[in-house]
């Protein structure tokens, strides 16, 4: 066989199985975590500060022994992967700060002593720490007057509009930062967010604890813990026991990290900051796993693809294939070549 012929054929046969390979077994790369609240700082975060193997408030150990300790390692994982701007329509009541997610069911438990933050009316400059950074939207709500910290969290109880909404915040050492107007309130209440991407329907959750002036929280006098958001030290001592990646860009490289950014405009404050949430709603019972339109999907099955859509996994399958006919034509067009050579 001539040289130039051989070295074809071993060139068609060494790309075609690879490229087979890739189409076979090219898998959807997950999400990567993406962040929480830090100011106010969430449940899920003020019990990662605390520590997952050892927590010090009787909130958060009460959360550890419903969860396990996994969860509060993947501190800024809390989402639905498929939200797609409905999580009024797949959240249970009941089950707001877990996103429905079982991993993170401590979240839920309704109780008045949560490590809190305090909390005024009023411009307020919001911290969401974000560990891998998105394009997207994030929503605020406030708890109504009525609501009772010992009761299951339902979307009643939380006002229709959110008090803040704002489109791709800057992002300053880590940190989405914005500002909103508080609506007034006295006593223990609660934050919750919702940031839903807009480069995927994947969208994150969290509930903040939140005292306005006097804690009416914590069992008999004594009051309720501060909250205390965990520092960068804390994130990267905490992150080889994580499950998901830290100090990313949404892609598998935990290398690549979030820089600064601009903020996108904003919305008009004073539209955003109806205030929707001061109306009370008849009664406040709680109504576990009520009104979801279909189960809340789990973190870690089928994940929004970081970076991409759900067409991505297509897209690389279909160029693996590409490149295996390409090579069957290359060897084709060789073997033709060589016969004419011998025809002559």
């Amino acid at each position: 066989m001539p040289a130039r012929r051989k070295a074809a054929a071993i060139a068609a046969a060494g790309v075609a199985p690879l490229a087979l390979t890739a189409l076979t077994v090219l898998p959807a790369q997950p999400a990567a975590a993406h962040g929480s609240m830090t100011d106010p700082v969430s449940r899920v975060s003020a019990c990662f500060q605390e520590g997952p193997e050892s927590p010090e408030s009787a909130a958060c150990k009460a959360a550890v022994a419903a969860s396990g300790t996994q969860a509060f390692y993947d501190w800024n994982g809390v989402n639905i992967a498929d939200a797609a701007g409905k999580s009024r329509q797949i959240i249970p009541d009941g089950k707001l700060c877990s996103a429905g997610n079982d991993k993170y069911k401590g979240l839920d438990l309704p109780r008045a002593d949560w490590p809190s933050s305090k909390l005024s009316a009023g411009n307020h400059t919001f911290r969401y720490k974000g560990t891998a950074p998105h394009r997207g939207s994030f929503a605020l709500y406030v708890t109504k007057a009525s609501y009772d910290p010992t009761k299951p969290l339902k979307w009643s109880d939380l006002g229709e509009k959110p008090f803040v909404e704002v489109k791709d915040p800057k992002m300053e050492n880590g940190d989405y930062v914005f500002d909103g107007k508080v609506p007034a309130r006295s006593g223990r209440h609660l934050i919750y967010s919702i940031w839903q991407r807009s480069d995927s329907p994947e969208a994150f959750y969290t509930c903040s604890d939140v005292v306005f002036g006097k804690d009416t929280g914590g069992s008999g006098s004594a009051p309720a813990p501060a909250a205390s958001a965990p520092s960068d030290e804390e994130i990267a001592a905490g992150a080889e026991k994580s499950s998901v990646e830290h100090h990313g860009h949404g892609d598998s490289d935990a290398k690549t990290g979030a820089k600064a950014t601009e903020a996108a405009p904003a919305a008009d404050a004073e539209k955003a900051s109806g205030e929707a949430g001061v109306a009370d709603a008849p009664g406040n019972e709680p109504e576990v796993n009520g009104g979801a339109e279909k189960p809340a999907t789990a973190t870690g099955d089928n994940l929004a693809e970081t970076g991409g859509d759900s067409t991505t996994s297509y897209i690389a399958m279909g160029g693996a294939a590409a490149l295996a006919v390409g090579a069957a034509a290359m060897f084709a067009t060789t073997r033709r070549r060589a016969a004419g050579r011998h025809g002559r």
